[in-house]
């Protein structure tokens, strides 16, 4: 089935009872996140967090794997609601079912954002697609199958050649972008300039001379940035 506008797409989520289908990077850093279960799901879970960029992550459980990041903050004892006071995320990981359940419902009534992992049923408000960094690269994939979107999500990996060079530009973008934001150009031509840095034109000019090279390009496009101080 072809679905060939955002309107048909919003109407056939719902039509359809496809949750989860608001896709949304989140900053982490220095807020609480909780994972209830000290399995290797919990352990799979706090290694993803900590990549993310979160620097605030406690586990609860009696038991808790070895393998558990030494920056995770490790409680060794039986679930409380009270645990999940000030968190921002809570993740529940346990193998009990029951558990897992009762840790969704203390999340909501905190009003927390709350994931059940690996679970039938009320799986909580979010579910985490199959992700792959690289860099400041992230492609995120979610098919509404956890294996089929790791799979779609190595072949994309896979068929990307040149990701070396976009990951260089996403590095470079995080100095150039709001350099071009605050210079004397018009604010048209600060834009323009953007969307000129994600064309092929301007990815050529990185692989052939690097980032001195790149500024080059830039500065031949625009020659009011030959006042601007360089990057």
């Amino acid at each position: 089935m072809t679905i060939r506008s955002p309107r048909r797409a919003a109407s056939y989520i719902i039509d359809h009872s496809v949750a989860y289908s608001y896709p949304i990077l989140l900053d982490l850093a220095g807020k609480l996140v909780v994972i209830v279960g000290g399995g290797r799901a919990a352990v799979r879970k706090a290694e993803g967090l900590i990549e993310g960029g979160a620097t605030k992550v406690r586990c609860i459980a009696p038991e808790i794997e070895q393998e558990m990041p030494a920056e995770v903050e490790k409680i060794n004892t039986r679930f409380v609601p009270s645990h999940l006071d000030g968190a921002a995320l809570v993740f529940a990981a346990t193998s009990s079912a029951e558990t897992n359940i009762d840790v969704v419902r203390a999340a909501r009534e905190r009003s927390i954002l709350v994931a059940r992992v690996g679970s039938e049923g009320d799986v909580g408000d979010f579910v985490v697609p199959a992700n792959w960094r690289t860099g400041q690269i992230i492609v995120s994939v979610s098919t509404g199958s956890p294996t089929l979107s790791k799979t779609l999500r190595d072949e994309i990996e896979a068929s990307i050649i040149s990701i070396d060079k976009y990951a260089e530009m996403a590095e470079l973008m995080l100095k150039l972008r709001p350099w071009l934001l605050n210079s004397a150009l018009p604010p048209s031509q600060r834009l323009e300039a953007l969307f000129d840095l994600a064309r092929r034109p301007a990815l050529d000019a990185l692989a052939q001379g690097g980032g001195e090279g790149l500024y080059r390009w830039l500065v031949e496009r625009y020659p009011e940035l030959k006042l601007e101080k360089a990057p």
